[in-house]
């Protein structure tokens, strides 16, 4: 058996930072929206945590296949835009039917096929729509802090022209030291203001982050509530975009770098995993696909047959991730909205970009794909369904009953 080397733990490193430090924010954004308190919140970076980090290990173990998982950063765009039109437990029995419908798909390759025949220009309008508002938040408050926008912005444009890589961990960097910076001064103002009460007082929040960080995280139970507006409005947009957006692109990168594994299997295991820990916070799970490569080129293992233990050795980090989150918390919890709609905003931009691209590459898709981006992205509930799945219905039926050009 082959030794391990440092190329196997320095990619598995590399794809886990990638894939967390462009997204957590977005995550943590999401479980508050929901209704999370902050001991929930750390919940669910933890079940992630242990999620991506089990399945990463056993199935790559088991196939020795660089196997790697993720959360999904579009499903959580979406929920970023729609988890707040419903209770705490509703969203989390959205999140274990999701995983339902994982499950049933996993098992019939001809569903995934069917659901693979919706025009990319279709799908990546969906996706474009969710991304749209909150990349749009990016400047929404030029007028209140320029200076900040401006800095950031010009960060993220050097830093995609240098280091691309590890642009978003050098955001991520930046906006925790920004905001601990704000948070102290904050606290001088106020001891400046109010010294005689602060003579046997701790500053504000101070003891509990301090508290926080050292804690073990505890995995804590909601009971999921099960709704028919729920399952419409939240799961099935939740599946939808995740099986189009990671799963198809997982097993698309799976086969561009020579890797053919039997996906029933793991893509069942994977929605068990999601199934479990939906209570605890584990909104979705899926595979991989540009932190993937991360693990299945040659910066991993010149030998192809050794690059799995890349993908293992990202899956220890994502174990270490999930015990870390009372850590990830407490710098993020306090975090101002000006900073986390840039560092939100930031991360998709590249998506963004990449699914106008693709709604708009094929002429006589353009029209359906814009009323899709444009539905989706107006954000509005009626009926019970959300703005995603109108967005969807429409620009599929706009795609039916418009006549495709007859080629002369």
């Amino acid at each position: 058996m082959s030794k391990w080397k440092v190329s196997h733990i320095s990619a598995g490193l590399t794809a886990v930072t990638v894939g967390y430090s462009s997204s957590v924010v977005i995550i943590i954004d999401v479980a508050r929206k929901a209704g999370a308190s902050d001991d929930m919140v750390v919940s669910w970076l933890l079940a992630l945590g242990l999620g991506m980090g089990i399945t990463c290990i056993v199935f790559s173990w088991l196939s020795k296949l660089p196997v790697v998982t993720a959360w999904s950063t579009p499903g959580a765009a979406f929920l970023l835009t729609s988890i707040g039109d419903y209770a705490l437990s509703e969203a989390i029995g959205a999140f274990v039917i999701c995983a339902l419908l994982s499950f049933i798909t996993a098992q019939s390759r001809s569903l995934l096929r069917q659901i693979s025949r919706i025009p990319p220009a279709i799908s990546s309008a969906l996706l474009a729509g969710i991304l749209l508002p909150i990349c749009l938040a990016i400047f929404t408050d030029v007028n209140e802090a320029p200076h900040l926008v401006a800095l950031f912005i010009a960060v993220y444009l050097i830093g995609s022209r240098l280091f691309p890589r590890y642009l978003m961990l050098l955001l991520l960097v930046m906006s925790v030291s920004i905001s601990l910076f704000m948070s102290s001064s904050n606290d001088v103002f106020a001891s400046s203001s109010h010294a005689s009460m602060l003579s046997t007082e701790t500053a504000p929040g101070a003891s509990s982050v301090f508290t926080s960080i050292f804690t073990l995280p505890a995995p804590i139970w909601v009971t999921p509530s099960f709704s028919l507006s729920a399952a419409i409005g939240l799961a099935f947009p939740l599946f939808l975009i995740t099986t189009l957006s990671q799963n198809l692109p997982g097993i698309a990168i799976h086969h561009a770098h020579g890797y053919t594994p039997d996906h029933k299997p793991i893509l069942s295991g994977i929605a068990i995993v999601q199934a479990l820990l939906a209570p605890f916070g584990g909104f979705t799970f899926n595979l991989a696909a540009i932190t993937a490569a991360l693990c299945m080129g040659e910066q991993a293992d010149s030998e192809k047959s050794q690059r799995y233990k890349a993908a293992i050795a990202a899956g220890v980090a994502y174990l270490f991730m999930g015990l870390l989150a009372s850590v990830v918390v407490a710098l993020f919890v306090s975090m101002p909205n000006i900073i986390i709609h840039l560092l939100a905003g930031l991360a998709l931009l590249a998506t963004l970009q990449g699914a106008v691209v693709c709604a708009m590459e094929v002429e006589h898709h353009r029209a359906p794909a814009l009323l899709t981006m444009l539905c989706t992205a107006s954000e509005f509930s009626l009926f019970s369904m959300t703005s995603a799945v109108w967005g969807l219905g429409l620009g599929l039926l706009l795609l039916y009953v418009q006549k495709k050009p007859v080629s002369a």
